[in-house]
């Protein structure tokens, strides 16, 4: 039979094998379909607006030197958050990663202060850090314990640590070069936002170009299926917490290199702060789904909060307000995008 008058195949029609018009999914309900995609532009929208409106109040936000500012500011939570997307998209949780971190450049510190060569002091806190990652894995697989009740015990442990190492005072007296890598630039990039940045990548390419990655993603989706296809479920996990604890000490070497000192008290709420910036950045919380690039945008959304509250006058108090208000809406996003893409995905499965 031919068309009607006026009809004509639509531009979103293909033919398929049988000569039948289908119709092509259009651009934007293929990204509404795809969770991840739709994520990211949505934080990459509030992260934009975000920006408009603290230049818009205030004048000195859009300089080059508070840029630099807050890339210094970000780049200790871009290097721990990486992490902690591995971890979340294997389904675990690693609260300890700001005790870790206090811990780590207190050891770093303490070594540096007794002559030992700060090559190897940064070797000594990294290894540290990866102890007790290894430490927590072990646990929570060997033993089955829940990721929260033994992590939260290793913030407490790790922070205890770090108060041991130097119960009295902050750690001064350090070498002059102890402060290069947190102050030094290389052109106009902050030579820590270039750490945040490699770390950031490697992670990336990881986890979507390797073997390791994909059993993450594996063990994320389904652990017991995924033991049934041969992956090594328990390596996996422990080598996720171990490469968490290793990042958190790496992060509290840029910190404290920073600041200029080793501080027990730093590093406090930091986990929160990371926490943040995964769930912001798209990184589901039932696990088997998340991006490395998500996760920066939301670790500069988390650090563009702070600077431009801080640049506003806003009180210290009413930011871990501000904070807590933008979490809890990163997760009722998350919901909400979970129940879009499984509704479009009913749609398209019923037959026509």
């Amino acid at each position: 039979m031919n068309a009607p008058f006026g009809s004509h195949p639509s531009k979103n029609s293909l033919k398929n094998g049988e000569g039948n018009s289908v119709q092509r999914p259009s651009v934007w309900r293929s990204i509404v379909a795809d969770r991840q995609k739709l994520q990211t532009i949505v934080t990459l929208l509030v992260l934009l607006l975000m920006i408009l409106v603290f230049s818009f109040f205030n004048p000195r936000f859009l300089t080059l030197s508070n840029f630099q500012n807050l890339a210094r500011n970000t780049a200790p939570l871009i290097i721990a958050a990486s992490a902690m997307t591995a971890v979340m998209i294997a389904r675990g949780l690693d609260l300890s990663v700001g005790s870790v971190l206090a811990a780590c450049s207190v050891v770093a510190a303490s070594l540096a202060v007794k002559g030992v060569p700060l090559p190897l002091a940064f070797l000594a806190a990294l290894a540290f850090g990866a102890l007790i990652g290894f430490l927590n894995g072990a646990i929570i697989v060997r033993m089955r314990v829940s990721p929260i009740i033994v992590t939260l015990g290793s913030l407490n442990i790790a922070r205890g640590i770090a108060y041991l190492i130097t119960p009295s005072a902050i750690l001064v007296g350090l070498p002059p070069n102890w402060s290069a890598i947190g102050t030094a630039k290389l052109g106009p990039f902050p030579m820590p936002i270039l750490i945040a940045a490699v770390v950031a990548l490697v992670y990336g390419w990881a986890s979507q170009r390797t073997k390791f990655g994909k059993h993450v993603y594996a063990v994320g989706g389904n652990e017991e299926a995924a033991r049934l296809s041969g992956v090594p479920v328990e390596r996996t996990l422990i080598s996720l917490y171990v490469l968490s604890g290793m990042m958190a000490a790496l992060a509290g070497i840029v910190l404290s290199s920073r600041v200029g000192s080793g501080d027990p008290n730093i590093g406090v709420g930091f986990e929160l702060e990371v926490i943040a910036a995964v769930i912001i950045g798209g990184t589901s919380l039932s696990g088997g789904e998340g991006r490395i690039m998500g996760t920066v945008i939301g670790a500069i959304i988390v650090g563009v909060l702070s600077n431009g509250l801080n640049l506003s006058g806003v009180e210290p108090f009413w930011q871990y307000v501000a904070q807590g208000l933008v979490l809890i809406a990163a997760v009722v996003v998350d919901k909400r995008v979970n129940e879009r893409v499984l509704k479009i995905g009913r749609r398209r499965a019923r037959p026509a």
